[in-house]
């Protein structure tokens, strides 16, 4: 009873390092930057929140039919259940266009 009673707390001591994630083990002569690799891991993680705030803006080049233009609190305009605010949008070597880019609804 007492031996089974250590190995089940040994068992459990060791369950949480089994999901502490990846280790890598490497020797000694071969090079690291551990600065290289924390600023990998941040150009990565800022890459993955750039996708995620593209993903959540909605950029419209034309506004549905029937949306209607609401003048307060700013100009934008009201298209059933979505709102839309209109912002100058120029391309290098091109002239100014026009885009709508979707918003909360105003209060």
């Amino acid at each position: 009873m007492r031996t089974s009673l250590i190995v089940l707390l040994l068992l459990l001591l060791c369950l949480p390092l089994s999901w502490a994630g990846q280790v890598v083990v490497r020797k000694s002569s071969e090079p690291f930057d551990a600065f290289a690799v924390r600023d990998k891991v941040l150009q990565e993680h800022a890459w993955q929140e750039s996708l995620r705030l593209q993903q959540q803006i909605q950029v419209l080049q034309a506004l549905p039919i029937g949306c209607v233009l609401i003048q307060r609190p700013y100009r934008h305009y009201g298209c059933g259940a979505a709102f839309y605010r209109p912002y100058h949008y120029q391309e290098t070597g091109k002239k100014s266009s026009e885009v709508f880019i979707q918003i909360d609804p105003p209060e």
